[in-house]
């Protein structure tokens, strides 16, 4: 058993992990995991894999460099190693990367040691993340909208929204247009960001004098969740 912690290749040179402190670091790490998880679910979108591996991101990195622990050519082999390690799916948000590089710092931090750096490296970050998603109210896609308008072929439909878009959003873009029933109809698809959701049904009622009571559709900008 005083054996069963300690390397083969070990000299005496070597600094030995005890393993009260190496379990220490992991537990400091798994929790820090914890609460980063917390902290990116907050008023996002999220998937379950990529919280899990977000939860246990630091523990990971902790362990890497406490088996490193100075020995230069591990560390070079270590790298060489996640150099090799890259995601299979896509590559996700920036906020995605962030995190992940987040959590990699505070394991980083961990491994070498400094438990009550970690936590408060953690606890800073995570607060500032939480306070910017809560007050940075344009990117949440409440006032972007999808808008789908059909008009008739004698429109021109270049120009002939224009003043009612300027009335009523802070920005549009026309997205798509395409022909349909025998090219008699066109059928336009608008990015358009509200100035005032509460407007949404004066909005349409505009719209719905301008095509011909055609068919007019506002629907919520939905934005993928990325599988990382």
């Amino acid at each position: 058993m005083s054996t069963l912690f300690k390397g083969i290749f070990d000299t005496a040179t070597t600094t030995v992990i005890s393993v009260p402190n190496f379990l220490l670091c992991v537990l400091v790490a798994l929790i820090i995991g914890g609460f980063l998880s917390v902290v990116y679910t907050y008023k996002s979108r999220y998937t379950k894999s990529f919280v899990m591996t977000l939860a246990m991101l630091p523990a990971i990195v902790c362990v890497v460099i406490m088996m490193v622990n100075g020995n230069i050519g591990a560390g070079v082999a270590v790298a060489g190693a996640f150099s090799l390690v890259r995601f299979r799916s896509v590559p996700g948000t920036a906020k995605d990367i962030g995190t992940i590089f987040l959590a990699m710092g505070a394991g980083l931090i961990c491994g070498m040691g400094y438990l009550g750096y970690a936590i408060l490296f953690s606890v800073i970050l995570g607060v500032v993340m939480m306070v910017l998603t809560t007050i940075m109210k344009g990117g949440n896609g409440e006032t972007e909208k999808i808008l789908n308008i059909t008009i008739p072929e004698s429109l021109n439909y270049t120009e002939v929204f224009d003043d009612i878009m300027k009335n009523y959003t802070d920005s549009y873009s026309l997205n798509s247009v395409k022909t349909t029933n025998m090219g008699s109809l066109f059928k336009l698809q608008y990015v358009v960001d509200l100035k005032d959701t509460k407007t949404e049904k004066e909005f349409m009622d505009e719209l719905r004098t301008r095509n011909g009571n055609l068919e007019i559709s506002i629907m919520k900008k939905e934005e993928p969740i990325n599988e990382l």
